[in-house]
């Protein structure tokens, strides 16, 4: 079977779910018309699953390798590469000042999903290259911007982002590369970066990497970094790629996962660069580029649950033990639970796109702080729902997929990564509990409240699944004034159940809006009162995992875990 983009359901909740149509009303995103959306969403799901999908087993099955210096890409990944630049999609959310579709960026997030169904390590691509797009709008200079930016948004050049050190992961105060002044108003960048995802293809003229280093005069930690833009090539006077740039690929890591997605080591040996966003700034312009990637790679684990799910049901109906499994219980179970995941997921991750496009558009600060709210919820249920569903898919296929034959095992292998990329799960609840929460939890209360007054309205068409919700989104709000009052190290210990909790509640609410659009006996509201009446009680046990705080965790000493 091959893959289908979820057009229709992405469709489905931006039109009833998380509705399009406030974000289409603004003057900044009024071409987003329900005709405009409807094209962009067809045509980008036909090009996903003729174009893109075809090549993902290839990737698994040929990796990307590094031959003389040179990462050669895996088979037909530049020829559906340079479909996606053609066709303009790396640029859908991208100014049009520079050559992008100005559309918003939950248009942007449905295509992600699609795009990371179709071919994981493909997406990985235009991913980063669409967060470096962002981070030189909002932070480079007019003149990197008139460069750069028409290169990226066309495809014609893509884009990274070079964080990671051997000794400095999460903690990026730690990195060590350099920056000198070259007193022509460049530096001279040297380092090396490890984990730096697409850092060097045969698919683009040119790979542009926003580097973070020091200032010979900076201080200690995160305060002291400054980010630069640091070409393969540097631009001639056309603009034009010139001269190769003192820096290289080391190596290639050999990966779980992701085997077309060369993720590389690199070597910056004095290569000129040039600043984006101000001394000793860098850590605010880097920050806009892994916001944006915090979102799609959420995105991320939607799609790959997606294609697991897909290829699942079809293998179900097709393998016959007495009779297709697809009607044995527990398969059932399984499959439909699968189905309301990746939808209370998708709905999350869409309303947090909307968010972010109302933010934007009207200036309010109660939809920015949703937005802020909303996306470590996004990233970190999006992936970590992505590894269930992917290994559910393999436990359906039984033995067949524990065999690398059927396709069933990549999934689970490729989406693995996705709840450590971009600060892991467990970083994402601690900025959750901790910097999300510096209002006293008021942008979460306006959330809870919209969720109890929705679902107190909903109590006549759907007296128990509105009741249901109604009372995990009060049990939540008991649970966040508790929160507000305790210490950073309590919060931290149950942060991980903390928001698995605050997604389980949105995911009922999101398919209790569902079932309302579409009635009590369609297809959405007995899938609505799976995840609400099977899955969402799962925060109950998560809050009260939270509510234990950190001193159980540290009775246990460092020697007794040793024992």
């Amino acid at each position: 079977m091959s893959y289908r983009s979820p057009v229709n359901d992405i469709r489905f909740i931006l039109d009833h779910v998380v509705p399009l149509a406030p974000v289409a009303e603004t003057e900044m995103f009024a071409e987003a018309t329900p005709d405009m959306v409807e094209a962009i969403l067809t045509e980008g799901g036909k090009l996903c699953d003729e174009v893109i999908a075809p090549t993902n087993r290839d990737g698994d099955l040929t990796p990307t390798k590094l031959e003389n210096g040179v990462v050669r890409s895996a088979p037909g990944f530049k020829e559906a590469l340079q479909a996606l630049a053609e066709g303009g999609w790396v640029g859908i959310a991208a100014d049009p000042e520079y050559g992008g579709m100005g559309l918003p960026q939950a248009i942007n997030v449905g295509f992600n999903d699609m795009l990371s169904g179709a071919n994981l390590s493909l997406q990985l691509n235009p991913l980063l290259t669409q967060g470096q797009i962002e981070a030189l709008e909002h932070h480079a200079s007019d003149e990197i911007k008139a460069l750069y930016l028409p290169k990226l948004i066309s495809g014609e050049w893509s884009g990274t982002m070079n964080l990671t050190e051997p000794q400095a992961g999460s903690d990026v105060g730690a990195l060590r590369t350099k920056a000198e002044p070259n007193g022509d108003g460049t530096y001279a960048i040297t380092g090396q970066k490890i984990f730096i995802t697409w850092g060097d293809s045969d698919v683009v003229s040119n790979v542009c990497h926003l580097v973070l280093a020091r200032l010979p005069d900076a201080a200690p930690g995160t305060k002291g970094i400054s980010l630069f833009m640091v070409p393969k090539f540097l631009p001639d006077e056309n603009g034009n790629p010139g001269v190769a740039n003192s820096l290289k690929v080391v190596s290639l890591e050999h990966k779980l996962g992701i085997h077309g997605s060369p993720t590389c080591v690199m070597s910056y040996e004095g290569a000129t660069g040039w600043m984006v966003g101000g001394e000793h700034k860098g850590m605010a312009a880097m920050f806009t580029m892994m916001n944006n990637a915090r979102l799609n790679v959420g995105a991320q684990g939607i799609g790959v649950a997606e294609a697991a799910y897909q290829k699942a049901l079809e293998y179900a109906k097709d393998r016959v033990q007495f009779t297709p499994i697809v009607e044995h219980a527990d398969v059932r179970r399984m499959l439909t639970e699968m189905k309301a995941e990746i939808f209370a997921a998708r709905s999350i991750a869409l309303a947090c796109g909307v968010a972010i496009d109302m933010g934007r558009a009207t200036g309010k600060e109660s939809w920015q702080a949703r937005a802020a709210l909303l996306t470590p919820i996004a990233k970190a249920y999006g992936t970590d729902m992505g590894i269930r569903v992917t290994n559910t898919g393999v436990q359906i296929h039984g033995g067949m997929g524990y065999i690398e034959e059927t396709g069933a095992a990549q999934f689970a292998r490729d989406v693995r990564i996705t709840a450590i990329y971009e600060g892991t799960n467990g970083i994402q609840a601690m900025d959750l509990v901790g910097r999300k929460m510096m209002d006293d939890g008021a942008a979460a209360f306006r959330l809870l409240q919209e969720i109890e007054d929705e679902a107190r309205g909903a109590r006549e068409a759907f007296p128990v699944l509105a009741e249901d919700v109604w009372q995990a989104a009060e049990a939540l709000r008991e649970h966040t004034e508790w929160l507000i009052g305790q210490g950073m190290q309590d919060r931290f210990a149950g942060a991980v159940p903390y928001l698995d909790a605050f997604a389980r509640v949105l995911g009922g609410y999101y398919h209790l809006r569902a079932a309302m659009a579409e009635g009590r006996n369609s297809a959405r509201g007995h899938l609505a009162a799976v995840y609400i009446r099977r899955l969402m009680p799962i925060y109950a046990a998560s809050l009260a995992e939270a509510k234990e705080g950190a001193e159980g965790l540290y009775a246990l000493s460092v020697e007794d875990l040793e024992a």
